[in-house]
């Protein structure tokens, strides 16, 4: 994990943190190659140097994480279908290629790790197929 994003969020003392840093933990655990930055005020996961999840941890006072499953910033073609197939249930899709999963607490993001993993290396296959 990226030093520079712990100390961002040292500074924002997120009542969250715990998940925050579980969920950072996993992500990256699920694909090596991730590069992780700060992008939108969150932490923001790219793979070859494209935008592909973002964590939305502001503002500080809502009650869950949600990690945003994307292709980037600009807008593009919508593919037919949904990127990925997701049998966990885990993601409300929002555009056939832009996906949002939200976490309220550790317990729920220790149950759903493996799934997360899973869409993680899923989501980045299939992201990066439709450039």
């Amino acid at each position: 994990m990226n030093p520079e994003v712990s100390l961002f969020l040292d500074k924002i003392n997120h009542p969250l943190r715990t998940e925050i840093d579980k969920l950072r933990e996993i992500i990256v655990s699920a694909e090596q190659t991730l590069a992780e930055n700060i992008k939108w005020n969150g932490p923001n996961y790219t793979f070859h140097d494209e935008d592909r999840i973002t964590m939305r941890v502001q503002p500080i006072t809502q009650k869950q994480i949600q990690l945003i499953f994307h292709r980037g910033a600009k807008k593009q073609e919508q593919p037919k279908e949904k990127l990925i197939k997701d049998s966990s249930g885990i993601l409300v899709w929002k555009e056939n290629d832009r996906a949002i999963a939200g976490f309220k607490d550790l317990g729920e993001i220790e149950i759903k790790r493996f799934a997360l993993e899973a869409i993680v290396k899923l989501w980045l296959k299939a992201s990066n197929s439709t450039k």
